[in-house]
């Protein structure tokens, strides 16, 4: 179950806030979305460092110009770890996969919340 994000910035924050709340399916869209864009933006990032263009890499992986194209965009839905695992590959690199603990409340928060109740 996601948790409702903190952000450093109060207008961000409020914004979050109005549009996602406590809506635990907007929350786990939202984190979905991070997961694309980080997708996204890590094989852009690949692309780039090696001074690549997208139909070049394209012919190293052994896949289309296009579908590059596809994964580069923080709107594409259909990552997976294998294709980037082959573009990482394909550019002498590893693959390194992480999970961090969610942070929670800071315990000022969690007690203010449980006095509320």
């Amino acid at each position: 179950m996601p948790t409702k994000r903190k952000f450093d910035s109060a207008a961000v924050q409020e914004l979050y806030d109005e549009l996602i709340g406590e809506d635990t399916a907007a929350q786990e869209e939202f984190e979905e979305g991070l997961v694309n864009i980080e997708a996204a933006q890590l094989i852009h990032d690949m692309r780039t460092k090696a001074g690549l263009s997208q139909r070049e890499l394209a012919r190293k992986v052994g896949t289309s110009a296009s579908a590059i194209n596809r994964l580069e965009s923080a709107d594409y839905e259909g990552h997976t770890i294998a294709m980037v695992r082959r573009i990482a590959t394909a550019l002498s690199r590893r693959l390194e996969l992480r999970a961090v603990p969610v942070k929670a409340a800071p315990r000022k928060a969690r007690t203010a919340a449980r006095t509320r109740r």
